[in-house]
């Protein structure tokens, strides 16, 4: 099992910034991923970003050049720097590792509780 637990959520003004952290613990596998996805209400849930354990990372088209993703693999963490943070981005953000067994199509998938965004003036 991994828990995740995740902070750093709040309220921020339209072109704000926020930074997001998870700490991960438990049976976590060499080869894995960390990200983070998000759910606005009424809507279902999507990957926000993801980083590999080496560097590869992955970005929705929608936060691309504002959001920044990165990991320490030594203490297991994954942050999330959300810049020029716009109102559209107000969701639920959640924390997520992939333990691959087959890399990238099987996996045990682990999510955390949930932090709340809002963008609002």
């Amino acid at each position: 099992q991994v828990q995740l637990v995740e902070s750093g959520g709040g309220l921020v003004q339209p072109g704000g910034s926020l930074r997001l952290s998870c700490a991960a613990s438990g049976r976590i596998f060499n080869n894995n991923g960390m990200g983070w996805y998000r759910q606005a209400p009424g809507k279902q849930r999507e990957l926000v970003a993801e980083i590999s354990n080496g560097v590869t990372t992955t970005y929705a088209d929608s936060v691309k050049g504002r959001f920044a993703i990165s990991r320490d693999n030594a203490k297991n963490t994954v942050d999330l720097q959300m810049n020029t943070l716009k109102p559209e981005d107000t969701a639920v953000y959640y924390c997520n590792v992939k333990n691959y067994i087959v890399f990238p199509t099987a996996f045990y998938n682990y999510w955390g509780q949930g932090t709340q965004v809002t963008v609002s003036s």
